[in-house]
């Protein structure tokens, strides 16, 4: 069994509001564990940018991206959900690829009603499906599980392009499908928000917020309270610590050409708290854990349990 997937299922059944952030290599998977957080995320955009240097084209490869997300579900305790885009195909190709996510460790995954190929930044934002052909995506992704813990987050884009009376209709269609969560994109008002909390009835309901993220004029932290009053259960926070980790290393890359440019070396020191200390670093690869397992594999034959783990 999926142990990721029983706890993030724990903590659906919980009641409790998640907030899930976007993970995107090991510092940042082990960041957010080590900052408290319950669960994590992946986007599919975020890994597209920083694995491919290429924007959301839809050209981070099924391959590439399971691969990935193994690498950082196993490198945590918590569970970690990831984006399977809308399948990377028709129905057959959404079973085959929920197989291979539950494979690789993952608690769950978000799949989209977008059209597929993708035609990012060529035609309306969030161009999506026929509902018919989504509702068939989340039955075969139901019946692709073999643990019935792995969580199906189904996401709508339906709001911007079709409006709120679609955005509803497909929402009571996935969930009558077996979609375990809601994911609806674009949605800002108390009233839509509401309003797709009844229409989801039994299913939670995720909002993916950013930094400009807002309800109304309220602040992202007051947004976020009134997500909870409304009864949204789970909130992503896809590319937050990506772009965060972009901007402190471009603030770094800078100050480190200041140093090298400075010719009398009169301002040659590099801010204090700029950088990660190699103890922090160490931690964040589990240094500490690899030497202890390397002395404990690597003793001398005979030496005691008690001896080794007196070391």
């Amino acid at each position: 069994m999926n142990t990721q997937a029983a706890q993030l299922r724990r903590l659906l059944r919980t009641g409790d509001f998640i907030v899930a952030p976007g993970v995107h290599d090991a510092y940042s998977a082990r960041i957010v564990e080590s900052a408290g957080f319950a669960s994590a995320c992946t986007s599919g955009a975020v890994l597209s940018q920083t694995l491919l240097g290429v924007p959301d084209l839809g050209l981070l490869s099924i391959t590439e991206n399971v691969d990935h997300c193994r690498r950082l579900a196993r490198m945590v305790n918590i569970p970690v959900t990831a984006d399977a885009d809308a399948g990377y195909g028709n129905p057959f190709n959404a079973h085959h690829a929920i197989r291979l996510f539950e494979e690789a460790g993952l608690a769950g995954v978000n799949l989209e009603d977008q059209v597929t190929p993708r035609r990012w930044g060529a035609t309306e934002p969030g161009e999506v499906a026929p509902i018919e052909e989504m509702v068939r995506k989340i039955e075969a992704a139901c019946a692709a599980r073999r643990d019935d813990d792995f969580v199906i987050i189904a996401r709508t884009d339906a709001l911007a392009p079709l409006g709120l009376a679609e955005t509803l209709k497909r929402i009571k269609a996935y969930v009558a499908a077996g979609a375990d969560v809601v994911l609806p994109m674009g949605a800002r008002s108390e009233d839509q928000i509401a309003r797709i909390v009844e229409s989801a009835g039994r299913a939670p309901v995720s909002i993916s917020v950013g930094v400009s993220w807002r309800i109304g004029t309220a602040s992202l932290g007051a947004s976020l309270q009134k997500l909870r009053a409304l009864g949204v259960r789970r909130v992503s926070v896809p590319q937050l610590l990506a772009a965060a980790s972009a901007k402190a290393m471009e603030h770094a890359a800078r100050a480190i050409v200041e140093v090298i440019g400075d010719g009398d070396g009169t301002n040659s020191d590099l801010p204090d708290g700029l950088f990660a200390s190699t103890a922090e670093l160490q931690a964040l690869a589990n240094a500490y854990g690899a030497v202890e397992l390397e002395q404990h594999l690597l003793r001398p034959h005979g030496k005691s349990e008690v001896a080794v783990t007196a070391q």
